[in-house]
């Protein structure tokens, strides 16, 4: 847990401090200058927001040994990127993925506004399996419910046929 909302008697809302890394030499470095134990620090455990972080695609350049530290500069890397094969089958498969996700969503709203029960099955069925994996989704759903699986189905070919034009 890493922190605890408190509502004060003036009306705003201010946040504990209750983090077992924070000792007190660590509360005052964090700038908690008045011994009240209120922290506006974030309530995420990895607050972005206390140091700086390099970006991952850059790197120091090596300097001559005549040169002081404060000069040193950055620069770009391009070899992050992965290589892709001649047919882009990888990001087919993703964007299948991201579109089986798509109708999930919208046949969960369909079914939340027409079939209450039909939506707490296909709800507990998306939370225990993963819809951003298309194939063994579908799949899955499929051995369970067909229709609803079909309708899945209908709803990505609609979506992929909006959005993907095909020349």
């Amino acid at each position: 847990m890493a922190g605890v909302q408190v509502m004060p008697a003036v009306g705003a809302v201010a946040t504990v401090d209750v983090r077992a890394e924070g000792s007190r030499a660590a509360g005052l470095r964090r700038g908690r200058a008045s011994g009240s134990g209120v922290s506006s620090a974030s309530l995420f455990a990895g607050d972005w927001r206390r140091r700086p972080r390099r970006p991952a695609c850059t790197v120091g350049v090596r300097q001559c040994r005549g040169r002081s530290k404060r000069q040193q500069g950055l620069a770009v890397v391009c070899n992050l990127g992965g290589d892709y094969e001649e047919g882009f089958e990888d990001v087919h498969v993703q964007l299948m993925n991201f579109f089986t996700y798509k109708a999930v969503r919208t046949v969960l709203t369909q079914l939340y506004e027409m079939n209450p029960p039909s939506y707490r099955w296909f709800y507990n069925f998306v939370c225990v399996n993963k819809p951003t994996d298309g194939k063994l989704f579908l799949r899955a759903l499929g051995k369970e419910r067909q229709e609803l699986a079909e309708r899945v189905m209908i709803t990505r070919l609609h979506l992929y046929s909006k959005w993907i034009k095909v020349d």
